[in-house]
């Protein structure tokens, strides 16, 4: 079988839809012997990584890159719905086209399944950008559309496809992304945490710097605890600015976006992850941390609460008096925190790229279920 893909959203680091493809594309080049991928990408200052092009270009497969920018790619495939899928030259015309997480190109003869992690921008519309909240609308129509299988990333996802776009059930395929990390050794850790000036306890949380991810009701709710505990926030600048919340408390620490290796050091090393945004179509940092041996405390709705299964405690995250009951029962609590590390270690170890590969490439083989 040929397959394309979209990869262009692989180059914002930090964010879910990166670590997404960033797995998926590597998990493809290393273990598919029988397809030939073509991976497209475009941007116009953003550039691919060097090493996974030297990956994709020794491997049976071809890159084709575009130097545009996001916002005209959007115009021409989202809003004027013109220059096929045919027009990117194919050295091998694949038999699939899988659309990525910010276009829609329309296509002759070309099968498309697009992968849709969320809609939060249907959900809570005011916790995007007008930027993303346009792009989404316009895209999402032609994905509705257009798309012969449609992968939701959870079954939460897979609810919110029929219920906001009235999309039949039959075209929609639920398949739990694969998380993979690798193991921080001491040393290093230590190194890391020396680096970071991290020599107290602390509680992690991970995520872009915007309101979806519910930081200001966790920040307050940090802040009406007495504690000698840090908190860490680990993640890229979004739209949301908290200077005055770290000069306020210098238990708040705000590390901006740190790369892999880093992050899993800190996953190892903290008292537990919480995770307290309002609406994910998966959720990463919660796989990791429990594939880490972190506890994990989380938000009781959305995919988050499906993917942590028991292995997490459970919050509402409109609750700051809750989110501040919930800390302080995992920092005194030792024996909750040793039974979430074992229950999240078990839940955690479902996720695998083994698995997400197999079941996509079973739904591509038999095309449309509709």
């Amino acid at each position: 079988m040929k397959i394309g893909i979209d990869i262009s959203q692989i180059v914002y680091k930090g964010t879910g839809v990166a670590r997404f493809l960033n797995g998926l594309t590597n998990y493809i080049l290393d273990y598919d012997q029988s397809n030939h991928w073509t991976f497209f990408f475009s941007s116009l200052r953003e550039k691919i990584d060097p090493e996974l092009e030297r990956k994709i270009n020794s491997r049976n497969s071809e890159l084709i890159k575009w130097k545009l920018p996001p916002t005209l790619l959007s115009f021409v495939w989202n809003d004027l719905h013109i220059s096929k899928i045919e027009n990117l030259k194919f050295k091998i015309a694949p038999d699939w086209f899988i659309t990525s997480d910010w276009t829609e190109p329309p296509s002759n003869s070309i099968r498309k399944a697009t992968i849709v992690h969320d809609l939060v921008y249907l959900r809570y519309p005011e916790t995007v950008t007008n930027k993303i909240l346009r792009t989404q609308t316009k895209r999402l129509k032609w994905v509705a559309k257009e798309s012969q299988i449609i992968f939701a990333d959870s079954e939460t996802t897979k609810k919110d496809l029929i219920k906001f776009l009235e999309i039949k059930e039959s075209r929609i395929v639920v398949n739990y992304p694969g998380v993979k990390i690798v193991e921080p050794n001491e040393t290093e850790t230590q190194k890391i945490l020396n680096k970071y000036n991290l020599h107290k306890p602390f509680v992690l949380t991970v995520g872009k710097l915007e309101p979806r991810k519910n930081l200001h009701r966790l920040i307050n709710a940090f802040n009406d605890i007495k504690t000698d505990i840090d908190l860490v926030i680990v993640g890229p600048s979004g739209w949301e600015n908290y200077d005055e919340a770290s000069q306020q408390n210098p238990r708040i620490r705000f590390l901006g976006y740190i790369p892999d290796n880093v992050l899993y050091s800190l996953y190892s090393s903290c008292v537990f992850l919480i995770y307290p945004s309002l609406w994910e179509g998966f959720g990463y940092p919660i796989i990791e941390a429990m594939k880490l041996g972190a506890p994990v405390a989380c938000s009781n709705d959305s995919s988050v609460q499906e993917i942590a299964q028991d292995g997490a405690l459970l919050f509402n995250p409109l609750d700051v008096q809750e989110i501040s009951h919930t800390i302080k029962k995992l920092i005194s609590t030792k024996k909750l925190r040793q039974d979430l590390t074992e229950k999240g270690k078990k839940a955690a170890s479902l996720f695998t790229w083994e698995r997400y590969y197999q079941k996509m490439i079973q739904y591509l083989t038999y095309g449309n279920r509709d």
